[in-house]
């Protein structure tokens, strides 16, 4: 049981946090940068990652509690964010980049700042609004301490993942080319779609049970 729940939370929040996709925007900003400085850069902004979503992880149902948000309004509104950066996936890795990081002037300066390893890598580039709302759902769904501590163990796989998959992207990124990066974030799109639509029926069909019942 535990096992099948570190590997669900482990794979949903990988394909939302897509250090794949990421890839090309963290050598974009670190481009002028010493191996050095960006493999320090990176193991803050790992750190970062996994501090931000276990604190939303934690602290996600009470912060519902106290705006009066039900699971399945979370869950409807979780799968909708998904779904966009699904899209986006889809249709343009270079759009998603775009949206996902920051504007042409953000990025100018993001390139000019000594420390990027919270922002924007650490947020928005790895933990946005999707990879969030997907941890305060399955805070919702699965309560008891060892849920807990299990799904914490994912967040700090996930963390160690990404930064082993950014600390190779320039090697990754010479053989894969814009071709390949392209393909394997669309294949990544479609699975966070996937997971953003299973988010908003989940959300919908208790709703629809409640009135018709």
């Amino acid at each position: 049981m535990f096992i099948t729940l570190f590997i669900a939370t482990f794979s949903a929040l990988f394909s939302v946090v897509n250090p794949l996709g990421a890839m090309p925007v963290f050598l974009a900003l670190t481009g002028n940068d010493t191996p050095e400085w960006r493999n320090k850069q990176l193991k803050k902004a790992c750190l970062f990652l996994s501090g931000i979503l276990i604190v939303f992880f934690l602290l996600g149902s009470y912060i519902l509690n106290f705006f009066g948000i039900t699971i399945e309004g979370m869950r409807i509104a979780g799968g909708i964010i998904i779904t966009h950066s699904g899209l986006d996936l889809l249709q343009s890795n270079a759009k998603y980049a775009k949206n996902r990081a920051m504007d042409k002037k953000a990025k100018q300066e993001a390139k000019q700042k000594t420390d990027i390893s919270f922002s924007p890598l650490a947020m928005p580039m790895l933990s946005g609004p999707g990879s969030i709302s997907l941890l305060i759902s399955m805070a919702l769904e699965h309560q008891g301490y060892m849920n807990n501590f299990v799904i914490i163990l994912s967040v700090l796989a996930v963390a160690i993942v990404c930064y082993l998959i950014l600390r190779v992207s320039p090697k990754v990124m010479s053989v894969l080319g814009e071709t390949g990066s392209s393909a394997l974030s669309r294949m990544m799109g479609f699975i966070v779609l996937a997971i953003g639509i299973q988010f908003i029926t989940n959300g919908i069909v208790p709703i629809l049970k409640s009135i018709f019942a």
